[in-house]
């Protein structure tokens, strides 16, 4: 693993009008502030519902290891010449492991870390095909889903820090159960996996650390008994028993 934990430090802590604005107001977030985060297995997700700030979180945990919250390779800036921080990337800090503070101090060729958000993964796939350093293939000619796969497969392939923000937006079910394969995969090479994701099929990943966001704040929970899991379970089962109160 290259972070132990995420914390902000009291010198940079907001004060009590930051905190009475967004996104501090969000519970994940103000107990992030109070707490810090730490990760205990090689692959953590995050899952919650729209607004419940897994993505808030994600974006500045990228940045606190030096990652772009636009997207993107450790220690490169795509698609933006002046990159600037969220609020709370721009206080959150990363407690690195030796090998964390051994791949941030060392060469760019040795560093080893992507953040891939959906709104801007498409972006990607339309623009790097064959730019070094990235992937040879035409992703640009491929569809969503196939293209997503091919950079994963090509970005995350050796031990890193990599954060993902939603990145089943693009995937079938069976591209989903490829990429769980492939985080478990990268799990199992002493690479790091920070993910936020509504999909209970990534969140299956074995041997994940599986942390609910929502209006309590964050907690850790198993896969089985998550809200998310407990809504698509009952939603398969019986369709009009949650449709009868959306269709007239």
């Amino acid at each position: 693993m290259f972070v132990d934990r995420v914390f902000v430090p009291h010198g940079l802590a907001p004060d009590r009008a930051e905190r009475a604005r967004w996104p501090f107001t969000v519970p994940a977030v103000a107990q992030l502030l109070n707490e810090g985060l730490t990760f205990m297995r090689p692959v953590t997700f995050l899952v919650g519902d729209n607004g419940s700030g897994k993505s808030t979180l994600v974006e500045a945990i990228a940045e606190s290891f030096k990652l772009d919250a636009y997207g993107g390779r450790l220690a490169r800036v795509h698609g933006r010449p002046d990159p600037t921080r969220t609020p709370l990337g721009e206080v959150l800090r990363a407690d690195t492991t030796r090998a964390g503070a051994r791949m941030l101090a060392g060469p760019r060729r040795s560093k080893k870390g992507f953040f891939l958000r959906a709104e801007t993964a498409f972006d990607m796939t339309e623009n790097l095909g064959g730019v070094p350093g990235y992937w040879d293939e035409d992703t640009s000619a491929m569809s969503h889903g196939e293209g997503f796969l091919t950079m994963f497969r090509a970005m995350f392939d050796a031990p890193g820090f990599y954060v993902m923000d939603e990145p089943e937006a693009a995937l079938s079910f069976t591209a989903c159960l490829q990429l769980v394969g492939l985080m478990h995969q990268l799990g199992e090479r002493s690479a790091q996996v920070v993910c936020a994701t509504h999909s209970p099929i990534l969140a299956a990943t074995p041997g994940a650390d599986v942390i609910e966001v929502g209006d309590h704040g964050f907690r850790r929970t198993a896969w089985e008994d998550l809200e998310l899991v407990d809504h698509w379970r009952r939603y398969l089962g019986n369709p009009n028993a949650y449709l009868r109160h959306i269709v007239p």
